[in-house]
């Protein structure tokens, strides 16, 4: 009876072991198992650099870091001397273009008319005279009273008092029709010119103060008041807190087939334990940087990374670009 009741013993105690190692074998897999991978990323907003097409320097700045702007807000002024120079000289072009176009469009005054008209009579009433000294002379010379000289000297003083009167003719005619129509359209396309030229540097006083593009925070101001900006230059950055995305850089193996259009779910910590639910927009390789390299010869294989974004189904309150964001679960 006692041998028996010390088998039983010994059964048990052999059970009990085996039961603590099949527990602690379980366990330590579970504990030394490799943990489901954490896919984070971080938040991004759409920033728009706001710069010149004039060079120049920083006059006043209009709004401060952090500031919120509206959509054509004015954020700072640009003085350029140069520019108000050529305007001054575009003004001072059209105003002697436009004076040259009205003078060939309206034609001579009416005292060069009346002066051209009574040297046109003189010349006229002058080849009167000398027709008629022609004529007598003429006579004179068929009947052999004069000679052939004085007939000749007459002639040509009668000839030279009708190109007289022609040109003092032409004279009248040219102040009384203006300029011709070439020199009109000449002048008219010159006016044109210096008028076109008037607007293009308008133009460029228009971009001495450079407004907001978009609605958002001033995230950024590069140059400091009075100093040198280039053509092109960044002066300001803004960011549209309505246009955000997240971004995450993926290993290959594990995108588990994620497509343009899925939902992922995700956190963003600095917010809380809230999860907000996210489409994706845009899946895209790397460079090759990104690239994971295989460590053995056999049994392995480069993986790729790619760049995922995925949007907000809705405006997510509090969100600031450089935010922590996780995704829940797996793909």
């Amino acid at each position: 009876m006692e041998q028996k009741k010390k088998n039983y013993n010994l059964l048990v105690g052999v059970i009990a072991l085996l039961a603590i190692v099949v527990i602690v074998a379980v366990a330590g897999y579970m504990v030394s198992g490799p943990e489901p991978a954490v896919i984070q990323g971080q938040a991004e907003a759409a920033e728009y650099r706001v710069s010149g097409k004039v060079p120049g320097r920083i006059g006043k700045f209009f709004v401060n870091e952090g500031d919120y702007v509206h959509e054509g807000d004015t954020l700072v002024e640009i003085t350029s001397p140069e520019v108000k120079s050529k305007l001054a000289q575009a003004m001072a072009v059209k105003s002697a273009a436009e004076a040259q176009k009205d003078k060939a469009m309206a034609g001579a005054r009416q005292e060069q008319i009346t002066a051209a008209y009574e040297l046109w009579q003189k010349a006229a009433a002058g080849e009167e005279v000398m027709r008629k000294s022609f004529e007598r002379t003429e006579r004179l010379y068929k009947e052999k009273v004069v000679s052939a000289q004085k007939y000749d000297e007459v002639y040509a003083q009668y000839q030279a008092a009708k190109a007289t009167c022609a040109a003092a003719k032409s004279q009248y005619n040219l102040a009384v029709n203006g300029a011709r129509k070439e020199d009109r359209e000449t002048a008219a396309a010159l006016a044109d010119q210096a008028s076109a030229a008037l607007a293009e540097v308008e133009s460029y006083l228009g971009e001495l103060y450079l407004t907001a593009p978009s609605d958002g925070i001033i995230s950024a101001r590069f140059p400091k008041p009075g100093e040198l900006v280039g053509q092109g230059a960044p002066i300001l950055a803004v960011t549209d807190l309505d246009d955000a995305w997240f971004t995450f850089n993926i290993r290959e193996d594990m995108l588990h087939g994620l497509r343009t259009g899925d939902e992922l779910t995700v956190t963003v910590p600095a917010l809380g334990n809230a999860k907000y639910r996210t489409t994706v927009t845009f899946i895209s390789a790397l460079e090759s940087y990104a690239t994971w390299k295989a460590t053995l010869d056999t049994g392995g294989f480069d993986v790729r990374t790619f760049e995922v974004r995925s949007v907000p189904d809705r405006k997510i309150d509090g969100l600031i670009p450089g935010m922590t964001a996780i995704v829940c679960g797996t793909l």
